[in-house]
């Protein structure tokens, strides 16, 4: 599209010069009568000068004007052919009409009247063979040619117009990917910083109390999740750095719950996982038989599960937890309840009230829906449920408003 826009703008440019050359050429020949080509007189009498150049330089300055106001050019040159038959400026003036209206139903009314004011004195000269062709090439095929123009021109600018409408909602969608990216990217960082930094945060209160082999595995424990958070970060922040393509890595999912429960348990948590697939075969540990889900709502579920160990971490200490994960047809029920802790959780660790809120908006993505809400005996319970088949899920009867970060 660049070519024709750069031709268009050359022809912009050029426009009031156009307009001025044909403005005085047309005055000129208007003067002269045509060079006298042609004698299509309504009378037998020669025009005088004080008549033929005031007649000119008005039909000059209405082509000069003729793009704004092409029936008032028309008029002065009907004007100028009756009293001087002066018939050029006749034709350009039957093309402005119709090339600026580019309509046959604007451009016929006009046409008609300027056949039968150009036919009148060429028929009483000669007849109907004379004037059928001379009052049709004057008239007809210069309006035909400007319906042509017009059209063209109106073809040229709609579709500049859905180019460049097309390009702006590129441009949007561009804005709107990157946002949606940024947003996720977020997300992640804030799943994976909030979920190593508690789980370092307990080791380290753990740390302070121990002595001699203890101390150094706590020690080394620390590191390794610290490594792990690091290796984590990187690979997130590589994608926003890398102009080029990002090697893609599988995102952590249902296999890899078992290692995200076995992190809880290294720090004093007891933490359940139990794995039902469809066929009602259950797993306690490990990784159970269960169909192949998509990788986005295996990663869903993933960080569903790391969020609420999170939050066990940071609020209820050494609560025991219960992660179960129900594969049923059409649907996957995921649920993560907590009883109320003995022992102190880290409270100190800082929350910026996005973690239940993010991964909310992660099911409600995949056509899902999150509940998050004190349980009757002190403890805490997330219930998330993904349609499988495109279905929504039922709403759920003992669920309330969803939790806020906050309220944990």
């Amino acid at each position: 599209m660049r070519w024709p826009l750069r031709c268009a703008a050359v022809r912009k440019r050029a426009r009031p010069a156009a307009d001025v050359a044909v403005a005085v050429a047309l005055a000129l020949t208007t003067a002269v009568q045509d060079g006298r080509s042609a004698n299509f007189a309504y009378a037998e009498w020669t025009p005088p000068l004080w008549l033929a150049v005031p007649l000119g330089l008005l039909t000059g300055a209405a082509a000069w004007r003729r793009r704004h106001h092409p029936r008032l050019f028309l008029l002065c040159a009907l004007g100028s052919y009756v009293a001087l038959s002066s018939w050029v400026a006749v034709m350009v003036a039957q093309y402005t009409v119709a090339e600026r209206s580019a309509s046959w139903r604007k451009a016929a009314p006009a046409t008609l009247a300027a056949l039968v004011i150009v036919a009148v004195p060429v028929w009483d000269m000669g007849g109907a063979d004379a004037a059928v062709p001379i009052s049709l090439g004057i008239c007809l095929l210069p309006t035909l040619l400007g319906l042509y123009v017009g059209a063209h021109r109106a073809l040229l600018a709609e579709l500049r117009e859905r180019a460049e409408r097309a390009e702006r909602e590129q441009h949007q969608r561009v804005l709107q990917a990157r946002s949606d990216e940024r947003t996720r990217i977020a997300r992640d960082m804030h799943d994976v910083v909030t979920h190593r930094v508690s789980l370092i945060v307990l080791h380290a209160t753990a740390l302070e109390a121990a002595r001699g082999e203890t101390a150094l595995t706590l020690g080394r424990q620390i590191g390794t999740i610290g490594r792990e958070a690091l290796t984590e970060l990187r690979s997130l922040v590589e994608v926003l750095r890398s102009d080029t393509e990002v090697p893609l890595a599988p995102q952590p999912g249902l296999a890899e719950l078992d290692d995200l429960v076995g992190e809880s348990r290294r720090t004093g948590i007891p933490v359940t996982l139990t794995m039902t697939d469809g066929t009602g075969a259950t797993t306690e540990s490990g990784s159970p038989a269960m169909p192949v889900l998509p990788a986005l709502v295996e990663h869903a579920v993933y960080r569903v599960v790391q969020e609420a160990l999170t939050n066990v971490h940071k609020h209820a200490g050494d609560a025991e937890t219960r992660v179960e994960v129900r594969h049923t047809p059409g649907l996957l029920r995921l649920t993560v309840t907590n009883r109320r802790g003995t022992a102190e959780g880290t409270t100190d660790l800082p929350g910026g009230g996005h973690g239940l809120l993010g991964i909310a908006e992660r099911i409600r993505l995949l056509g899902g829906r999150l509940t998050a809400q004190p349980m009757p005996d002190g403890g805490f319970g997330i219930l998330a449920e993904i349609p499988l088949d495109g279905t929504p899920p039922t709403a759920h009867t003992a669920g309330g408003p969803p939790a806020t970060e906050s309220a944990r």
